[in-house]
């Protein structure tokens, strides 16, 4: 026995040796119960922690999306606000359709002839807003083009280098040929 109050008590006589096997064996019981709950109580613990760090996480994510999100939302403001104080006015003398590519589908924008040589010299692009497509000077075409290149359709000046095997070198095919 490792208790002296238990030893005292079982020398006066004033408990029995069965009293006192109960007494340790509830205390060993009592021991071992709390020892699972510990373990239970830690598990708990570890599983309410790993929900807390994937809530925090999937709240990071979601606030980095909404962050993008709300960056395009600005930036596509920006362009249209871009295109509309600096776009190019039309009216009703632009009679010339002017066909060109645009994300792989052919579209088409009515001009005047002083236009149509300055979108194909490079100095007018055509920047699309809600739908339509608008002409803006060079400038403010590069800036758009910064901001989001399918907004955008510009048209560089081509280097008219000859290839000196192309049999059809010395054919040119004019610009504004008509269909």
């Amino acid at each position: 026995m490792n208790n002296p109050f238990q030893e005292q008590l079982l020398k006066a006589g004033l408990v029995s040796k069965q009293q006192v096997q109960k007494v340790k064996h509830e205390k060993y019981q009592k021991k071992k119960q709390t020892g699972k709950k510990d373990k239970a109580v830690d598990a708990s613990k570890l599983k309410a922690q790993q929900a807390a760090e994937e809530k925090a996480r999937r709240d990071r994510e979601l606030n980095q999306r909404k962050e993008e999100q709300a960056r395009k939302k600005a930036i596509s403001a920006e362009i249209d606000q871009l295109i509309t104080n600096n776009c190019i006015e039309r009216d009703e003398s632009c009679e010339i359709s002017y066909n060109f590519e645009h994300q792989k589908k052919v579209k088409r924008i009515y001009v005047n002839d002083d236009m149509k040589q300055k979108i194909i010299n490079g100095k007018l692009g055509i920047a699309r807003i809600e739908g339509r497509y608008e002409l803006v000077p060079q400038d403010i075409a590069e800036k758009i083009q910064q901001r989001n290149e399918k907004r955008i359709v510009l048209f560089t000046e081509e280097d008219n280098t000859i290839d000196e095997n192309d049999p059809y070198a010395e054919h040119q095919i004019p610009d504004d040929l008509m269909w």
